[in-house]
Order: structure tokens, then sequence, then C-alpha cells
């Protein structure tokens, strides 16, 4: 290949470059969108999309709106009210701050911003860079999308069917609505609602709309503090785990993430009650100050970065563990939950029967034998002999670090 010459990119090419990084799906539109009305302070928002939102996406809000004399601005790389200096930027509170969505967006789809400020007589809309009147609306923002990624056809082909693209959609207005109760959130599909949240819930009630709905009965309520640190929420009990991290949502200041640390710190308050691949049921909400976390390390901002990840993983872990992990009785002598269907022996168990069972089991009924565990051979556990004939005819064998002494 012969050199070329070293030459400076043209903006809209540079938008372009930067929309694969922020616009991945037209579920990422909705994303910035909605955390856009969020940010500015809206308690009312509508999204209507149209043929998995390739065709169309429509986000209403009540929000403050944007001056006239700010749309040209509103729509150029880099361009934000949110911060204004280092300082701003180190103790972000709000969900968006680079500046990049909106022109991302208009780089690689049709977009049309209108939006009323409560001060103004009547809304403005801007649209291929014309700036006009657009009479007949209230205060707040409507934006547009049509025709997305039709500026880079490549990048169209990627795209899933159409109700797997709806899907990630309501996943995204899912992960928004459960970290802000006081947002009512309404989603059209195709002319037909599929999602109405009303606003005013508290965060249990926000939880228990979103969450599968043996998660309701089987989850109990997070609530620690260290410092100016807080981890509050519900997690679900080891009796309703699951093969999959669907159901696992953590939040650090109001903000959605995935983050190994964090998610490490969770599954390790269960290593006690859930082996192999269980996967627990969660939704936690974290709060620290913001200059102890950087937001700004991945344009999607689902990724951050602790000061001191150490503690606050050992802060997590130790949090959910003493929800999860229960007391033992004092005048029976054998473990308090062996009647809430589940025991520390099998992990976690699937129906009442094998509940009754290790309700009733004596204490002679245990005997010992090495694990066959090939990584660990010479290690002795628990073996519970056959249950009795009306029961299940199984046998669980118990990780080895619990004794018969701390189980009866």
């Amino acid at each position: 290949m012969p050199r070329r010459s070293i030459q400076e990119l043209s903006s809209q090419l540079i938008s372009q470059i930067a929309a694969g990084e922020v616009i991945e799906r037209p579920a990422s539109v909705v994303k910035e969108l909605v955390e856009n009305s969020v940010d500015a302070g809206a308690d009312r928002v509508e999204v209507r999309i149209e043929g998995g939102g390739l065709q169309r996406i429509l986000v209403s809000d009540n929000g403050c709106g944007i001056p006239k004399d700010e749309l040209s601005l509103a729509l150029k790389r880099h361009a934000t009210s949110k911060v204004k200096s280092l300082e701003e930027l180190e103790h972000v509170v709000t969900l968006g701050f680079r500046g990049e969505a909106l022109a991302s967006i208009e780089s690689v789809a049709d977009l049309r911003i209108q939006s009323r400020t409560p001060e103004a007589n009547q809304a403005w809309q801007i649209h291929e860079g014309a700036v006009e009147p657009a009479p007949g609306m209230e205060p707040g923002t409507r934006i547009e999308v049509k025709d997305l990624f039709y500026k880079t056809p490549a990048r169209r082909k990627f795209m899933k069917s159409e109700s797997t693209e709806n899907a990630h959609v309501v996943t995204q207005l899912e992960r928004i609505a459960l970290a802000n109760p006081s947002v009512s959130l309404t989603l059209f599909t195709n002319g037909r609602q599929t999602m109405r949240l009303e606003r005013g819930a508290s965060h249990a009630a926000r939880i228990a709309d979103l969450m599968p709905k043996d998660f309701r009965g089987a989850s109990r309520e997070v609530d620690a503090q260290s410092g100016k640190w807080r981890l509050t929420g519900l997690i679900g009990l080891p009796t309703i785990s699951r093969t999959r991290t669907e159901a696992q949502y953590f939040f650090v200041n109001g903000r959605f993430i995935r983050d190994r640390v964090m998610a490490h710190a969770v599954r390790a308050a269960y290593e006690d009650v859930l082996h192999g691949q269980a996967q627990p049921m969660y939704c936690l909400f974290l709060e620290l100050p913001p200059d102890e976390v950087d937001a700004n390390v991945h344009p999607t901002k689902t990724e951050v970065r602790f000061r001191e990840s150490g503690r606050v993983h050992q802060f997590v872990t130790q949090a959910v563990k003493a929800v999860i992990a229960p007391p033992l009785s004092s005048d029976e002598g054998r473990p308090a939950f062996a009647d809430s269907a589940f025991s520390a022996r099998s992990g976690a168990f699937r129906n009442d029967a094998r509940a009754q069972f290790w309700a009733g089991l004596p204490g002679e009924s245990v005997r010992r034998r090495k694990c066959r565990n090939r990584n660990s051979p010479q290690r002795r556990c628990p073996l519970p002999i056959r249950p009795h004939k009306d029961l299940p005819r199984r046998r669980w064998i118990v990780r080895w670090r619990f004794s018969a002494q701390k189980l009866l």
C-alpha cells in the first residue's frame, strides 16, 4: 500500500467514529436521550419506537427544555451544560456529561429536536441546521430520530431482528426506571403501549414491578452504611437463584454499571450458599462521594473506577453477607433457617420437601466420609443418609467448610 500523507479528519467523520462507541444500537439512542431527560429534571418521559428503533425513535419529556439560542450548540461535539471545569467533572452527579450523544446521533441518523423552556412563549425546533418555530408544544423537549444508521449502511447490517432490538430498548428503560422511581416512563412499540411505570413509587415498589415475580416473596432488604458509603436495595434468597445473570442490577450514584469488582463482591457473599453456575438475583444501590469514583472511563458510562476498590469490594461483600447469612438458633441447637426452604448443607433448595427433610434431620443421622473432589481428596465433609421414603431419594454433598458441629 503506498504511503498516504497525514491529514486532519473532517468533523463529520470524527462524529461518525465517535458514534461507533456511543451508539451501538437503537437501545443506545434511547438510553442517551432518556438520561438527558432525567438530567433535565423531567418527571414524565414517553418513548415511542418503530421497527425496533431503526425506523423511528421519539422521546418526549417535560423537563427544563433548551433555549432557542442553544439548539445549534447542543448538536456540537463536546458541548454540554453539565460540566464546566475539571472540578465539576470530578464531582459529576448527572447521568450524562460528555456532550457527545446528540452529535453522534445526528452523524448517523435524521435528527429533529423540538424544545420549549417554561419562560418561552413558543417552542423552537432544529432540523438539518435550520432553527424554526414549532407551534403547539408544552414546555419540555421532543427529540425524533429517523432512519438510524442510514448514513452508515454498514452498521445497519449488524443489527438483529426487530424483536431483539425491542427487547434491548426495554432493558435500557428498566435500568433507568429502577434508579429513578420518581420518573414515570411509558413505552410504545409500533403504536402499542408495552410499558407504563407511574412516578412516585419507592425504590422497593419499583423493584417489585420490574424484577421477576418470584423475587417479591423471596428477597431481603439491604441497608448498610460505613462512613459516607451506603448500600441499599434488595437481594434474592438462594432459593430463587438462576443460571443466567439477567436479573442482576448494580447502581453507583444512580448510574447502572457493569463492574467486575462489584459483581464479584456480591457473588462472594453468596459463595457459601450458591454453588456451581447458580446466579443470585439482586438490585443494589451504592452511594458514595462522587470524588471517590471515576465515571469518565467508558463512552457509554457503564464502567467506573473506584479510588479504593478493595475497600468497596469488602464493604459490599460484608453488607450482603450479613443479610443472607442466617443466625444460629440458640435454643434448638440447629440453624434457625431450617424452616425457610434453605440450608447451608446443600446450598439452595428447590422445594419445600427438601426443606422439611433437613428441618427434621437428627444429629446422629449425619456421617462423615471423604469428599469426591479431585482437587482436595483428603478433605472431609458431612454426607446425609438417604432421605425418608416419602421424600425424593437424592443425596447432597456439602462443602467441606461446613462441619457437623456448626450445622446440628
